[in-house]
């Protein structure tokens, strides 16, 4: 196998250790490597690994499994749940290679033993690393995204939903659930056939696209349903996000030359981290709040 080919920008890299000793070894290492650069970072707790993930602009995590403030298995299940996009490297003892193999089998990309790598190995580690886990994340995708719309699927929806309601509880944050629907799809459908259908609902993601940050989850659920997960939005903000949503509508309508005009029903709910509600629990009382708002349209 050949290794990958060196990359135009530095790979940014956050060693979270607490020895200093073992920290300062591996950036020495991999400041010595020709074939690619580097750009390495600190930090000496698990807590402070996760507020600089937070501030986003890191490609690649070594972690110690034993930090002050995690030990084991959970210092590799709260680094991937905060940052499941970028890949992660377990460092460890000699007594505790079991330990990491259990983490790469969770999703861990790999792990070193610590005096065991030179600077040679730790590159090569780092870049299959990057890539194996850019790969399975393009092949996830592929199965939580609906082709019509490129958004998520409804799948895709529920195991991103879950992840983000369990964050907020533990995080003492909130969000937003909304269930929008297109209304009377099957009038443009029987009338102006399947591809007109299909267009309204390409124009009902852009219209969520264009409403919603990039932060926030977005689906199509089924036929000419759809739901969104804003997250870290307080429940004042549930009526602010319908309107901005009229407010997009109102735009799309009047761009291009449609047959038809787009109509959206929107029912929200708030998530309170204490509430201690279940994704069933919020999404059955964000339904209830979208069947009201289609019954007052009749």
């Amino acid at each position: 196998m050949t290794e990958p080919e060196q990359s135009a920008s530095p790979i940014r890299v956050l060693v979270i250790e607490d020895d200093p000793g073992d920290a300062d070894l591996l950036h020495e290492m991999l400041s010595e490597v020709q074939s690619a650069a580097f750009q390495v970072e600190r930090a000496a707790t698990l807590q402070a690994g996760l507020a600089r993930l937070a501030k986003g602009g890191i490609d690649v995590v070594l972690t110690d499994l034993g930090l002050p403030d995690s030990q084991g298995l959970e210092t590799f299940a709260k680094v991937h749940e905060h940052a499941p996009e970028i890949p992660v490297i377990m460092l460890t003892g000699l007594d505790d290679d079991t330990v990491a193999l259990q983490a790469v089998r969770n999703g861990a990309q790999d792990y070193l033993v610590k005096g065991q790598a030179d600077s040679k190995t730790l590159s090569r580690v780092l870049r299959y690393a990057m890539e194996r886990h850019e790969t399975q994340m393009v092949l996830r995708n592929l199965s939580l995204l609906d082709e019509l719309t490129g958004l998520y699927n409804r799948r895709g929806f529920l195991s991103l939903a879950d992840h983000h309601l369990k964050l907020a509880a533990r995080t003492q944050r909130g969000l937003v659930l909304l269930m929008v629907d297109v209304d009377h799809m099957k009038q443009i459908n029987d009338t102006f056939g399947h591809q007109e259908g299909d267009l309204a609902l390409v124009k009902t993601a852009k219209v969520l696209r264009d409403t919603f940050r990039s932060s926030d989850i977005i689906a199509r659920i089924g036929g000419d349903e759809f739901a969104v997960i804003a997250v870290e939005a307080h429940g004042d903000e549930a009526d602010m996000l319908k309107a901005r949503l009229q407010e997009h509508l109102a735009i799309c309508n009047t761009q291009g030359a449609l047959r038809w005009r787009l109509s959206l029903s929107v029912g929200a709910v708030a998530f309170v981290s204490h509430s201690g509600l279940s994704l069933e629990r919020l999404m059955a009382q964000v339904d209830a709040a979208l069947y009201e708002e289609k019954r007052s349209k009749r």
